[in-house]
């Protein structure tokens, strides 16, 4: 059910209550109660549903019944979801590890597992039938929808294998699909073989793409350990992603927090040069300042992922000439607006950097909107949506009844209460003649001590169970921000069940902040989320609370901004707070202005005619 049905929902039952307090609603135990909601199929497609001519191996899947389907929330049998998912692998393991793609084209960010959002991406950019895209990676995990978007996706790459393109992104492997909620998806929804498929698929995903031979395209950024475009071409691919080295950088690197603003970097941003031996490059190239072999003033330890790099301005412009390129487009960050331009190149007054994140209202937090980037006859237009209403699924797909045991026992708790306290303590310690007389004076206190005992140990379960009720409604607000987290292992600390309601109650309060500070806020809560996890030898009972994700969280973003940039910390702060995390990140965006309203198109063009690569 989406939030707008539950809405309208409430407003019919709460007139029809309104206008007939005495009548009983009945409810049905054969029909559907709730008519704005369609039934799920009650059905799993099969090969025969999907594939015209099943028993051949070149079929192609019924885009259309596929994705009707999925969107009411049905599901494949095993063997329908496992053919698609080895097609789609086996058309991706032919394909280079650096694509070389042309123009026209539309460029998406990351998706997240957020299938109705994904379905007006392509409503926005255009039919895949014609219209050429590029996703940058990131398709699963903290959505609820990723192994629909994973079929889907590689359905639309049968059909359209040489116009419809796939990267990798850092959470298509097995450490973050475990870590976050992919792989307990494919469990609930599918077999542990379907997860072990899509493992394989993501191996033979494409690390980056040259579109139009001006732009490199990549889901996280370069690294100090790639020079040329060569490089990407001649890595190893087919295989987890390690924690480190030029494949970890191509899917885990960001641009530093202060990118273009290198004013203690005496470094100087190099000129276009041309590929000619030393001994016959002009005067006045060879009188133009080299650069140091050392990559210490390019790149920077990544304290937020804890891996890779921050690379610089600096660095991205030497890569840029190095390799006789434009600009450099990449997902891996969310942006309030859907895409970021940063500074531009001094020679050819082009964004050297451009961001773009493709998941609107991202966890259903931070009320972001989303982009794509189309580019055309050597324009570039930014096109933004909204999120569109999806089905509700609890924290980490936990079943109703499960979740419900809070609220049960703190009403079963309150009844077994009530009917204990029928007796003050004056009434208990009135004299009873008859008591006096089956027992003797020391046995019924005796009994009246027991019974006080009785209630105020009831008490004390009745607290503990509204405790863990007001826990479980702040983990249902606070959604993805917080995946992991057990109201249980939270109980008995003050602090963090304090940190933890503000955190949410932040969250909640939606008339007293804005679009700016719900999203700064949304993203401080979310740091600790963003690094790369521990793996399972190390830290596997130390799981992080969600306001030790928030203390950790600021701690490191403000030691990250001393180290870094060397500036005050944000001084954005909200009321009801606690000092763990008032230190805002931040705001993700510059020149650029969130854009309220219906969704809006063509909200940016640069003609880049009158640059020509060299």
């Amino acid at each position: 059910m989406t939030s707008s049905d539950q809405a309208s929902d409430a407003s019919s039952s709460s007139s029809a209550t309104s206008s007939s307090p005495s009548k009983t609603t009945n409810y049905s135990t054969t029909e559907r109660n709730c008519k704005t909601v369609s039934t799920p199929p009650l059905h799993r497609l099969d090969i025969d549903d999907i594939y015209l001519h099943s028993s051949d191996p070149d079929d192609k899947p019924d885009l259309e019944i596929l994705k009707q389907h999925i969107l009411l929330e049905g599901r494949l049998t095993e063997q329908a979801a496992l053919r698609i998912i080895e097609t789609g692998a086996s058309i991706l393991h032919e394909e280079a590890t650096m694509l070389d793609v042309d123009a026209p084209l539309t460029i998406c960010g990351d998706i997240h597992g957020q299938l109705y959002d994904l379905v007006k991406l392509f409503d926005v950019g255009g039919s895949p039938a014609t219209t050429s895209y590029l996703f940058l990676g990131d398709y699963v995990d903290r959505g609820y929808f990723g192994i629909e978007c994973v079929l889907y996706l590689w359905a639309l790459k049968i059909h359209y294998r040489d116009t419809f393109f796939l990267l990798r992104g850092n959470h298509e492997c097995r450490h973050l699909t475990e870590y976050f909620t992919f792989k307990q998806e494919c469990l609930i929804k599918y077999s542990e073989d379907v997860y072990d498929a899509c493992m394989i698929a993501f191996d033979c995903l494409p690390l980056a793409a040259l579109m139009n031979k001006q732009f490199l395209c990549v889901h996280g950024g370069i690294s100090p350990e790639i020079s040329t475009l060569d490089d990407i071409r001649q890595l190893d691919r087919f295989h987890e992603p390690p924690p480190y080295g030029a494949m970890c950088d191509l899917l885990w690197s960001d641009p530093v927090e202060d990118y273009g603003n290198d004013k203690d970097n005496p470094i100087t941003v190099p000129k276009r040069r041309p590929s000619l031996p030393l001994n016959d490059l002009p005067p006045t190239l060879l009188s133009q300042p080299v650069l140091p072999s050392t990559n210490e003033h390019l790149y920077l330890h990544n304290t937020t992922r804890g891996c890779s790099y921050f690379y610089t301005y600096t660095a991205v412009n030497e890569f840029l000439v190095q390799n006789q390129i434009l600009s450099i487009i990449r997902a891996h960050e969310a942006q309030d607006v859907g895409y970021r331009m940063y500074r531009k190149s001094a020679e050819t007054g082009f964004p050297s950097l451009i961001t773009i994140f493709s998941a609107p209202n991202y966890l259903d937090a931070y009320r972001n909107k989303a982009a794509i980037m189309k580019y055309e006859d050597n324009v570039l237009n930014i096109r933004q949506f909204n999120s569109s209403p999806h089905p509700y699924w609890l924290p980490n797909f936990m079943d109703v009844f499960s979740w419900s045991l809070p609220f049960v026992g703190e009403k079963v708790t309150d009844v077994l209460l009530s009917i204990l306290s029928i007796c003050t303590d004056e009434e208990l310690a009135e004299p009873d003649q008859q008591i006096d007389s089956l027992i003797e004076r020391n046995n019924r206190e005796l009994r009246k001590e027991q019974l006080r005992i009785k209630i105020r140990a009831l008490a004390k379960v009745a607290k503990a169970y509204k405790s863990l009720r007001e826990l479980s409604e702040n983990v249902l607000a606070l959604r993805g921000l917080a995946p992991l987290i057990n109201p249980t292992e939270v109980i008995d600390n003050i602090d963090i069940k304090t940190e933890t309601e503000v955190a949410a109650n932040i969250l909640r309060d939606d008339n007293n902040i804005t679009s700016k500070e719900r999203f700064s806020t949304a993203k401080t809560l979310d740091q600790l989320n963003e690094r790369m996890p521990p793996t399972k030898s190390s830290n596997l009972d130390m799981t992080p609370t969600i306001a030790e994700r928030i203390k950790q969280s600021s701690i490191r973003n403000l030691t990250s901004h001393q180290s870094i940039k060397n500036e005050a910390s944000s001084k954005a702060s909200f009321r009801g707070t606690t000092q763990g995390f008032v230190k805002m990140r931040r705001e993700s965006f510059v020149n650029t202005s969130s854009i309220s309203g219906p969704d809006s198109t063509t909200n940016m063009k640069i003609k880049i005619n009158s640059v020509t690569r060299k």
